[in-house]
């Protein structure tokens, strides 16, 4: 077997992961509505249970990004693949509150894992144009999630409980448990592994700028899209189309994503993204009908590069800080959309009680909470938009 071909295999079987990860994302936002009527939660306590599979998200990069030199891609892949299996069934058995925020941690926990263990192997794998496969790999988290939209809306449309959306996603999370016991990794040989050398890395100027930005371009993409269905239920458009339809767009242009990352830098691309992004998430919190699908096109068009240059950034202009460098962009920001998910959910339970004092009907009273949660929302990109301009200049001078 050469060597092209078991970088391959790799490679696909790290795609898997990240589409588990994405439907675990997708089809958790599709059933918030049956969660709440099922249980009688709050929009805050809704919050909080997504907010424990981001904080799960975290704990899993931050200490596999500190593992990684010892235990490799394939142990902490493996322990996500038994991270999502036992939050997936803890979700399905849940009875309440409590048992679907630990759940959520697993799942968060599983989520991580895999960006810990994947993110530096394809790095090191594809050394020469890490930022452009990094780019690659993120496509199967969009596309995870146009997977996991349509089987939500499906589903749902034809009656079918929370328990049995959870339950599909057991059937892919087993392929990709078996082809990753079945494969032999590789040793680590193109990217820094000494602990020491990645932790002084970290402490570095720009390094910490960019984990400061990770938090707005996360919350940016993230905390939009996780409460997608109760910021635009009332709309007059399907949440679930739009999930759809926005993470079909992402798939496509981080596929495509090499010619753009080659004509602009990582850091031309993220100042677009910001742009981009702060125009599409503000023209949402004024849309209703079919503006709302034109609104989201934009706002997709923006958070396509966030995550992976964020990430590709960090592997090519702050190398010494290695797999540790990765791992803990990811953790960052998962972190602060974890935070911010009881503030979204607080929101949207405040701009309801606003919009009930000047209206009775209660799908305009939907509405207005939703768009002025979007307009709050909009505030993230918009900071980045100065911060990736202040970077785009920054990188010019070092270039000189």
């Amino acid at each position: 077997m050469s060597a092209d071909i078991d970088r391959n295999r790799i490679f696909t079987a790290s795609c898997l992961a990240l589409t588990v990860t994405a439907m675990t994302f997708a089809i958790r936002a599709g059933i918030l509505g049956q969660l709440s009527q099922d249980f009688g939660l709050s929009d805050a306590e809704l919050g909080w249970i997504n907010a424990m599979a981001f904080l799960g998200f975290p704990v899993a990069t931050i200490l596999g990004g500190l593992l990684y030199n010892f235990l490799g891609a394939k142990k902490l892949v493996l322990i996500a693949f038994v991270g999502h299996i036992l939050g997936l069934l803890l979700t399905m058995s849940a009875d309440g509150f409590w048992l679907l925020l630990i759940s959520s941690f697993c799942i968060g926990f599983a989520n991580g894992a895999v960006e810990a263990g994947c993110n530096p192997l394809i790095a090191d794998i594809y050394h020469k144009k890490q930022t452009v496969m990094l780019n690659r790999f993120h496509v199967w988290f969009p596309g995870g999630i146009v997977v996991g939209a349509l089987i939500s809306k499906a589903m749902t449309d034809m009656s079918f409980g929370w328990q049995a959306q959870i339950a599909v996603m057991l059937v892919p999370t087993l392929i990709y448990g078996y082809l990753i016991i079945s494969q032999t990794f590789p040793k680590t040989d193109n990217i820094n592994t000494s602990t020491s050398a990645n932790l002084k890395g970290l402490f570095s100027p720009l390094f910490l700028f960019m984990a400061f930005c990770m938090t707005l371009t996360a919350t940016s993409e993230l905390g939009t899209q996780q409460w997608i269905e109760r910021i635009l239920g009332a709309s007059g458009a399907s949440p679930m189309l739009i999930m759809a339809m926005v993470t079909g767009v992402m798939a496509v242009g981080r596929f495509f994503a090499g010619p753009l990352v080659h004509k602009l830098n990582p850091y031309g691309v993220l100042l677009y993204s910001a742009i981009v992004t702060t125009i599409g998430i503000y023209s949402m919190s004024l849309a209703t009908g079919n503006m709302v699908y034109v609104s989201a096109l934009i706002f997709a068009l923006g958070v396509t590069y966030f995550w992976p240059t964020m990430i590709g950034f960090v592997a090519e202009n702050i190398p010494q800080t290695g797999a540790l460098g990765m791992s803990v962009m990811g953790g960052v920001g998962m972190f602060a959309v974890s935070m911010w998910n009881p503030v979204i959910g607080h929101w949207i339970d405040k701009g309801r009680e606003q919009a009930v004092a000047a209206h009775t009907n209660p799908e305009i009273v939907e509405l207005a909470a939703g768009q002025s949660t979007l307009a709050n929302l909009s505030v993230f990109p918009f900071v980045l938009t100065f911060a990736f301009a202040g970077l785009a200049l920054y990188m010019r001078q070092q270039k000189r």
